[in-house]
């Protein structure tokens, strides 16, 4: 069995790191009440072994595994979910009405995912999608509650880093599991001033003024903590929301000041913006890394942002073609 790399956080949440690129990168995380479990979030489909392994580590099966939760469909959410609920035959998925369909018949999430990766990567990096049976389907409406032995989690509509986003609540740990819509923030760019957060604009579907009101959502339950799936547990989340709001406003800002520019490379041009940004507000954080061992931390994020970003200039292009 290959080493597993999960940690106990107490009230019965485990993070689970699920291999994507590099360690410290993506996360997903085990609930545990009594020997019933909710995976939320499930990594790619490489990542479902190490899954059933961790399950094994803790005493337990497939057939503790009650609900699988994607947050949102993006494949370092939710590219697990097919093979983990084909893996765990007594588990329900519980989806945002908007993700569902993309679970149930996953190949326009693959040829999309494709197109933004790659080919080769797609198949390297996320496995092949399993599609979900639709009866074995849950649609989670915005308050949704999930029983899982006694202990809620509430589904929370979240929409702002994409249209088809959830956060979940957990009353026991007053926590939330955020996906993205809590932003990023790596263990290696923490300082004394606390955890460096940012905002993910990941394609296709960033939507600054909803993302804002979906912070202020989550905010307004007082959590104690954030379960980030970029990466692990952050606490005191009313000391961070106000850099997670302004990477927000600040990425969308340097977006609309490329967008009376030339649009051939434009999306480089907002990859250079974007990764000079994340660099500096790093820096401003206290970050004393060495430049390029910052931008190499994030050059997935930047890439991904950049692209992100592209796609919205487009929309509001049409947008207003339209008007």
């Amino acid at each position: 069995m290959a080493e597993l790399h999960y940690t106990d956080l107490g009230d019965g949440i485990y993070c689970i790191e699920t291999g994507l690129y590099r360690h410290g990168l993506a996360a997903c995380y085990l609930v545990r009440e009594g020997d019933r479990v909710a995976f939320v979030d499930t990594g790619t489909t490489h990542t479902v072994p190490w899954l059933l392994e961790i399950l094994a580590d803790l005493g337990l099966g497939a057939g503790n595994v009650d609900y699988v939760i994607p947050t949102h469909v993006h494949l370092d959410h939710a590219g697990g979910a097919g093979e983990l609920m084909r893996r765990c035959p007594k588990a329900t998925l519980i989806a945002h009405p908007k993700g569902a369909p993309h679970l149930i018949e996953p190949s326009r999430l693959a040829a999309g995912a494709t197109e933004v990766y790659g080919p080769a990567a797609f198949a390297k990096d996320f496995g092949e999608l399993v599609p979900v049976p639709a009866e074995r389907v849950v649609i989670a409406e915005d308050g949704h509650v999930v029983d899982l032995a006694g202990r809620r989690l509430v589904f929370v509509d979240t929409p702002g880093h994409a249209n088809h986003h959830g956060c979940v609540w957990d009353e026991r740990s007053r926590g939330f599991f955020t996906g993205d819509t809590f932003g990023i923030s790596y263990r290696e760019l923490d300082t004394a001033a606390g955890p460096f957060l940012f905002a993910p604009t990941t394609p296709v579907a960033f939507d600054p003024e909803a993302w804002l009101a979906s912070v202020d959502k989550l905010m307004a339950r007082a959590p104690r903590a954030m379960y980030l799936t970029h990466y692990c547990r952050v606490t005191a989340p009313e000391t961070l929301v106000g850099d997670l709001r302004h990477s927000i406003r600040a990425l969308a800002d340097l977006a609309v000041a490329e967008e009376s520019g030339p649009s051939d490379d434009r999306e480089q041009r907002l990859r250079t913006a974007v990764g000079n940004l994340l660099v500096a507000d790093a820096r401003r954080h206290g970050c004393r890394l060495d430049e390029a061992e910052i931008r190499a931390l994030l050059a997935v994020d930047t890439a991904l942002n950049a692209q992100g970003l592209e796609v919205w200039l487009r929309r509001r292009a049409r947008r207003g073609a339209a008007a």
